[in-house]
């Protein structure tokens, strides 16, 4: 799918200004790229109907809810037609936010959050290595995130 043929010069302001808070009201938004507010949702609805806004809501700091630790797994999968399958399996662990299908050392790379060390060895130890088609797993654990954005929009 070629995005940039779906999105013109307005819909490109409308990205900067909701990129840069999702809570800023249509009629601000409308104020900023100069058309209605009515115009500004239906190019919303169809950025998110074309697949250029992928997500809207609020993110909680994980934190908040005892998750102390954000680790980064690499996953070697016995084989690469095994991603789907392992895919799968990994979508039944709540603590897995993210996966990747990489190219590289890794097969997959996950991002998941534990409360504490003895819950992370758990997830490691009896769900992650016991997934068919797991063969390995390297962790890496985030100490401090500085950069969290989205691309700029230009």
């Amino acid at each position: 799918m070629d995005f940039v043929e779906k999105i013109d010069e307005i819909d490109r302001k409308i990205l900067q200004v909701i990129t840069q808070n999702a809570r800023t009201p249509f009629k601000d938004v409308a104020e900023v790229v100069g058309i209605s507010r009515a115009a500004v949702h239906q190019r919303v609805q169809k950025m998110f109907d074309n697949g250029i806004i992928t997500g809207s809501g609020y993110t909680v700091n994980p934190k908040a809810l005892g998750y102390n630790l954000c680790v980064y797994v690499g996953l070697t999968l016995e084989k690469g037609s095994m991603y789907n399958q392992v895919s799968e399996e990994l979508e039944k662990i709540p603590e897995v936010v993210e996966s990747r299908f990489t190219l590289g050392t890794y097969s997959m790379l996950i991002k998941l959050y534990a409360r504490d060390d003895m819950h992370l060895m758990d997830l490691l130890s009896n769900k992650l290595q016991g997934i068919h088609g797991v063969s390995n797993t390297e962790t890496l654990t985030a100490l401090d995130q500085r950069i969290h954005r989205t691309l700029p929009i230009g």
